[in-house]
């Protein structure tokens, strides 16, 4: 598992703009009142933090009164607006092989970003969601990665694919209790206040051939993918190197100072010294990348707190309960319990 700080591609931003045109308001306008720079939407490489994709979207849906902004931006979303991850998919040999494209190089558009499929029986269940501390998820958001990958599938198949569940974890937006705006983007009623945020389709569709394949196509965006993520790891920060390091050794073992050293490379005092140069310390990183993970695991509500426990290598349940209380002012029950009221 790769962990990156947590940063969105400048790209993501361009569907927001893009249905702002659609609707009729002035992009440039938008900008100055939410005091952002539009010039730096002309540098495709410029990376956002994820809190400013979320405020942007979420002034987006305020500015245009609109309810479901989300629901219908995740409709207009192009391959191109993906960049390579989209380019990959596009050239994928089947669906199935799209989407395990876009759990590999989305990184590079949306690093707390993270789809799960599972097969269920005769059917595929699609979970969506995200880490992010620093604001709770806002239901815009949701629903546009929701019907995104749901619009990507369609226009994959070059039909439309048949949704059997929609669950999403935030309440209902509209207390009248009209669904039709959700009808119409998935073909079925979504149940609200669930688990977790996934679709659930025929797991056919994951061998459904891809309208667009072309094997010499997706030869070259793999390449030019797989450099762009290697760059974007490489551009990290020490801190963010060590992090990643003891986040792709969990669960198998938790690693120590000096298994740590010794898989970058160098010294322990020279690990020290970077790391304080760069303001932390190897426990400081150690102790929020299983902060993070465990919040990871209590968002997905299908682990125990004893699983969790035990993945995160404390020595008994009631450690990692109180570790967690510390960190958050909550057990990790009513950490769990107070998820579905934050992502409203």
């Amino acid at each position: 598992m790769k962990h990156l700080n947590q940063s969105v591609s400048i790209s993501m931003v361009y569907p927001i703009l893009k249905t702002l045109v659609y609707k009729g308001f002035d992009p440039e306008s938008f900008f100055r009142d939410m005091e952002i720079d539009p010039v730096i939407t002309d540098n495709p490489d410029a990376r956002i933090p994820v809190n400013e994709l979320e405020r942007i979207m979420r002034r987006a849906a305020d500015y245009t009164n609109d309810l479901y902004f989300g629901l219908h931006q995740g409709g207009r979303l192009d391959f191109a607006d993906l960049g390579l991850p989209g380019y990959v998919m596009m050239h994928s040999k089947t669906i199935g092989d799209a989407l395990t494209a876009y759990q590999r190089y989305n990184d590079i558009l949306y690093s707390g970003f993270q789809l799960e499929l599972g097969v269920n029986g005769p059917d595929v269940i699609i979970q969506l969601s995200v880490q992010n501390e620093d604001m709770p998820m806002s239901r815009h958001c949701v629903e546009d990665m929701a019907v995104s990958v749901l619009h990507l599938i369609n226009k994959l198949a070059n039909r439309r694919a048949v949704v059997k569940e929609v669950h999403f974890r935030h309440e209902a937006p509209d207390a009248t209790g009209d669904f039709s705006p959700y009808v119409t983007s998935f073909g079925v009623t979504p149940q609200f206040d669930a688990a977790h945020t996934h679709l659930r389709l025929s797991k056919d569709i994951l061998t459904q051939p891809v309208l667009y394949s072309d094997a010499k196509m997706l030869k070259v965006f793999e390449t030019m993918a797989e450099e762009s993520q290697a760059d974007l790891y490489s551009s990290q920060p020490f801190s963010s190197k060590v992090s990643r390091w003891i986040t792709e050794s969990l669960p198998s073992f938790f690693p120590t100072l000096q298994h740590t050293a010794a898989h970058l490379g160098v010294s322990i005092r020279t690990l020290q010294s970077r790391l304080r140069e760069e303001g932390t310390t190897f426990h400081e990183i150690s102790v929020q990348v299983r902060k993070e993970m465990a919040q990871r695991y209590l968002q997905r509500g299908t682990y125990s707190v004893g699983d969790i426990a035990y993945a995160l290598h404390f020595s008994e349940q009631s450690a990692f309960q109180n570790a967690f209380k510390k960190w958050t002012g909550q057990t990790p029950g009513q950490y769990r319990a107070s998820l579905a009221r934050t992502q409203t």
